[in-house]
């Protein structure tokens, strides 16, 4: 255990590049926390850290070691899980990284869910873009991830594909509700509340639109879904989100699926850090998500 607190104590000093800072959060002296450090180092037969005058920064070894530290404590996390349910009691705790896209309705449902029936689990949401969710999950700051179009990543292992249908998402009342299904360029006739440059649906529209070589009237561009929402719920504005991201409770919102022949449906991925043994709690959580996402959307398969 003595070890562990030393890992962790390391851990804590590579993220905020500070001793005094560590150390408050930690509750120890900066002293004491120095101390831990030089012994550790001594005990190894080489430094881990640069001293620098703005701070603390790992150097090439740090690194090595800060990677074999994130994988000792989510070792251990995983037995602490597998002991608590040797006891018919689940404990543990899980973080997920996901696409904002998730973050306000599918993620936070499914939690609820699952601590209905075990309440002493916690739950940590990092909303990141795809690109960043998957860095979390291999730098071991998520034990899963739940993302849109994921870049291709060897470490990456996809444990649930769905193929997700774009859609328009307008006001009740706009002129394209009517339809089942429309054309993008129908959509392209109305103002354009647009996904910004980080999330992974503008890259699909970018596409799309390139190829169609038509204008935008784009008011508005953003990062946050929540925000384009609220301009294609109080306006005749159109935005645009996959399926599984739209909310359940939208109340004067409407979702039409776009026609494939303009944009093809797209991925939506759960994945973990390849050849991880995830902890139980995570492990059926997993299970559950999964489970929950295939009875909602259809056409999944395990990786």
């Amino acid at each position: 255990m003595r070890h562990l607190k030393t890992l962790q104590c390391i851990a804590d000093v590579a993220a905020s590049g500070s001793i005094r800072q560590s150390a408050a959060r930690l509750a120890i002296t900066p002293s004491a926390l120095t101390r831990k450090i030089q012994d550790f180092e001594s005990e190894l037969g080489t430094p881990i850290f640069e001293r620098m005058p703005q701070g603390m920064r790992l150097n090439a070894a740090g690194e090595l070691v800060l990677r074999h530290i994130h994988a000792q404590l989510a070792d251990f996390e995983r037995l602490r899980s597998q002991l608590a349910d040797l006891s018919g009691v689940r404990r543990g705790h899980v973080t997920i990284a996901a696409s904002q896209a998730f973050a306000h309705g599918l993620i936070p449902q499914e939690i609820a869910t699952y601590r209905a029936q075990h309440p002493l689990v916690s739950f940590s949401v990092l909303v990141r873009d795809h690109i960043h969710a998957v860095s979390a999950v291999a730098g071991f700051e998520a034990d899963v991830a739940l993302v849109i179009a994921p870049p291709p990543a060897p470490e990456f292992q996809p444990l649930l594909i769905l193929h997700q249908p774009l859609c328009a998402l307008m006001s009740k009342d706009h002129p394209l509700a009517a339809a089942a299904t429309i054309r993008l360029r129908e959509c392209l006739q109305y103002p354009i509340a647009m996904p910004g440059p980080t999330l992974a649906i503008r890259h699909l529209l970018q596409a799309a639109l390139v190829r169609l070589g038509l204008p935008v009237h784009t008011v508005v561009e953003s990062d946050s879904f929540e925000v384009l929402r609220s301009y294609a719920s109080g306006e005749n504005i159109i935005s645009f989100q996959i399926r599984a991201g739209v909310p359940q409770v939208s109340g004067n919102l409407v979702a039409r699926e776009i026609d494939q022949r303009d944009l093809p449906p797209t991925q939506l991925v759960l994945g973990q850090l390849r050849g991880r043994s995830l902890s139980v709690a995570a492990s059926k959580f997993v299970d559950q998500i999964s489970s929950s996402l295939h009875s909602r959307y259809g056409d999944g398969r395990t990786g």
